[in-house]
């Protein structure tokens, strides 16, 4: 089964420069910069940039199993942000915004690319992209990240974001919350019912598992 996080207090905040091991330190500037960049100002948008750019693209390689394709749209993410920062409300905070602008970015492209019929959504992602389930297998992990990948694509995609934003990516439920624009009563709803469709899912995996072997 996918890895499941236990507690919100666990989690990184937003204003943090990143998530991968090392240390992280809060960006009490954060503010100033963005109300510096809404003026225009391109170096303050530089330093935005630095501290969310690896984050957003990771959040982005979570739905995207192209490598450039990832890239490409972070890069639009932030260049969307630019464009729109005077769309922002400054009494809110700058992450949750932009990790909205980079998952709406992300799954338009995916429509598009779903109706092109070129790749599934979660399909051929790099070894390591996500937990690897917890019952042991004798298939490769990168075989089983893959399959992962398949069940979570029966997930309805309202539920899967939230699943993959919350249970994935380490966010807290109110940045969950942020990001897709809804309550968190409704994001602690949708988180339940994405784990049982997930579940379900993958112990049907599990059974067709089974039933070839006999």
């Amino acid at each position: 089964m996918i890895k499941m996080s236990d507690a919100d207090s666990e989690n990184l905040p937003f204003d943090t420069a990143d998530q991968d091991g090392s240390a992280s330190v809060v960006s009490p500037g954060e503010a100033a910069l963005v109300n510096a960049a809404r003026n225009g100002d391109r170096e303050a948008f530089g330093q935005l940039y630095q501290r969310y750019e690896r984050r957003v693209t990771r959040v982005i390689r979570r739905f995207v199993p192209d490598i450039e394709l990832a890239s490409d749209l972070a890069q639009e993410s932030f260049l969307r942000a630019w464009e729109r920062l005077d769309q922002f409300d400054t009494s809110r905070r700058f992450g949750p915004w932009l990790f909205r602008l980079a998952v709406n970015l992300t799954y338009d492209s995916l429509r598009r690319i779903k109706r092109r019929g070129r790749w599934s959504v979660f399909s051929d992602l790099g070894e390591g992209s996500v937990p690897e389930p917890a019952r042991a297998d004798q298939r490769t992990d990168r075989d089983l990240a893959q399959e992962v990948h398949a069940v979570m694509e029966q997930v309805p995609e309202a539920y899967r974001i939230v699943l993959v934003l919350r249970d994935l990516e380490g966010f807290c439920t109110s940045e969950v919350a942020a990001i897709t624009d809804r309550s968190e009563a409704t994001i602690r709803w949708r988180l339940a019912e994405a784990r049982r469709l997930f579940k379900e899912a993958w112990e049907r995996r599990e059974r067709s598992i089974e039933e070839t072997k006999l």
